[in-house]
């Protein structure tokens, strides 16, 4: 997968996850492995884009 199409993807995952997440917050269910989640999607569009500047 080239690094334009995991970038996408990640995308899609952070925002399912954030709806998700909106979802458990509005009728009180725990949140915590969700917000983990989200973090770790952070970090590897942070490390995708890291290296999509390095072969530019």
């Amino acid at each position: 997968m080239d690094l334009n199409s995991q970038l996408e993807e990640l995308k899609y995952d952070y925002v399912r996850l954030q709806n998700d997440l909106d979802k458990r917050e509005s009728v009180g269910l725990e949140t915590d492995p969700l917000i983990k989640q989200l973090e770790d999607i952070e970090q590897q569009i942070s490390d995708v884009r890291a290296k999509m500047r390095e072969e530019q």
